[in-house]
């Protein structure tokens, strides 16, 4: 059995910024990988009474990463990044959304949100997001948080 890399000793006492980046990482992955074996049906289904379902969710995470690593960052809008307006609206499915297309998605956006902080400390100030300037730090847990809750 292969050990996360956040549960690797060598991990334990690595500079803080790379714990966030190995457990956002997992996080991520998890939240790819969702997908992994089920049919489009199966990834379409709703099986709560809201309009959450595996393929909307992992849409969703995708707005995230742009939301928190785009707009905060970029200070561009929504509508300039070509996202959703709302949170709720990201989960809305399209016809052509299918899960090779959505992880791809998914996957672009994660390295996107990489090498938008490549440069970035944890006490950098991000200016774009709606609640107001906030530290990278707060983000990394914010996303974290966002990522396990699903």
């Amino acid at each position: 059995m292969t050990i996360p890399p956040s549960l690797d000793p060598a991990n334990f006492h690595s500079p803080l910024r790379e714990q966030f980046e190995v457990f956002l990482d997992e996080h991520r992955s998890a939240m790819h990988d969702c997908l992994n074996g089920l049919t489009e049906e199966q990834a379409r289904r709703s099986l709560v009474a809201s309009k959450t379902t595996l393929l909307g969710l992992v849409k969703h995470a995708t707005f995230v990463e742009m939301a928190w690593f785009d707009e905060a960052i970029t200070c561009r809008s929504r509508a300039e990044i070509g996202m959703p307006a709302t949170p709720d609206e990201s989960f809305d499915l399209d016809d052509g959304d299918t899960i090779a297309s959505v992880q791809h998605a998914y996957r672009e956006a994660c390295a996107a949100s990489r090498k938008a902080t490549a440069t970035l400390t944890l006490d950098d100030i991000l200016r774009g997001n709606r609640r107001g300037p906030l530290p990278l730090r707060w983000v990394y847990l914010h996303v974290l948080r966002e990522l396990a809750q699903h």
